[in-house]
């Protein structure tokens, strides 16, 4: 009679586990549906989401999210989910996905033509003669303190101009670099119009940090602004300047091209008799 009360006792109890195991099974089933609807509710329309978001979404760590996130891709769940790189982001979409591959690619290609191209700037300096190298370095300078200026002035207009001049002087010293011919041509530029730039800036961001733009203020503002037209002009003008020299290269070597075209019997005229002839 004992032995077939415990036996019954321990079926009832085993039967009581079993059920347990099931529910709590159930549960976190059920648990990890609703923060899969969580998860399609935050990205909405959208193929990609920071993970950031989502935890915000489940009142969840981010280091669970990416481990639950990661288990439904390798289940179905996101049928073209997909994780970025550094596993900051869910990719719901095989195209979305695709296309960050191609943009990731092309940013590490550009990262590494920059650093082949810092690679061959720090060569080209090793080489250089301290006087040009000295005059690289302060534009360098210079162009650190325009960009500077440029990042605390928020105006849109002002700004585009002061970008505008970024690329054309950053081109002017690159050219420089490789050719130091052109150095003594640059005079004028480091010894005048760079400093007098800089100091127009400095004097036109404390201007535009006042809390009341009076008339006087708005005026030398707008002054500044037509004189940084006038400045990439003149910026404008030197760099295709110290481009004369590739410019007759170029015009010779074309010159020199047509004129063997046209003795091969080769030219837009040549063609047009050889057709006509038929």
């Amino acid at each position: 009679m004992n032995s077939l009360v415990i036996g019954g006792t321990c079926f009832m109890a085993a039967g009581a586990l079993t059920g347990f195991g099931l529910l709590a099974g159930g549960l976190k089933k059920l648990g990890k549906l609703e923060r899969f609807q969580k998860y399609v509710g935050t990205l909405g329309t959208h193929t990609y989401c920071n993970l950031e978001q989502l935890s915000q979404a489940v009142n969840k760590p981010v280091k669970f999210v990416k481990k639950d996130v990661r288990k439904m891709i390798d289940s179905g769940w996101f049928r073209q989910g997909h994780m970025d790189a550094q596993e900051t982001c869910l990719i719901t979409s095989n195209e979305t996905y695709q296309q960050y591959t191609q943009t990731q690619k092309a940013l590490e290609k550009k990262k590494k033509e920059e650093e082949l191209r810092q690679e061959q700037m720090q060569r080209s300096r090793e080489n250089m003669p301290p006087e040009v190298q000295e005059v690289l370095d302060k534009g360098n300078e210079y162009l650190k303190k325009i960009h500077e200026s440029n990042d605390a002035i928020p105006g849109v207009e002002i700004s585009v101009k002061i970008s505008r001049m970024e690329l054309i002087v950053e081109k002017i010293f690159e050219r420089a670099q490789k050719h130091p011919e052109i150095i003594p041509d640059l005079k004028k530029m480091m010894d005048y119009y760079l400093p007098m730039t800089v100091k127009l800036l400095d004097a036109y961001e404390e201007m535009d940090t006042q809390p009341v733009q009076g008339e006087n203020i708005q005026s030398s503002k707008r002054e500044i602004e037509d004189t940084l037209d006038t400045l990439n002009q003149a910026f404008e003008k030197l760099l295709d300047s110290v481009f004369q020299d590739t410019a007759w290269d170029v015009s010779t070597d074309i010159s020199v091209l047509h004129t063997l075209l046209a003795q091969e019997g080769l030219t837009e005229d040549d063609f047009a008799r050889m057709k006509n002839d038929k």
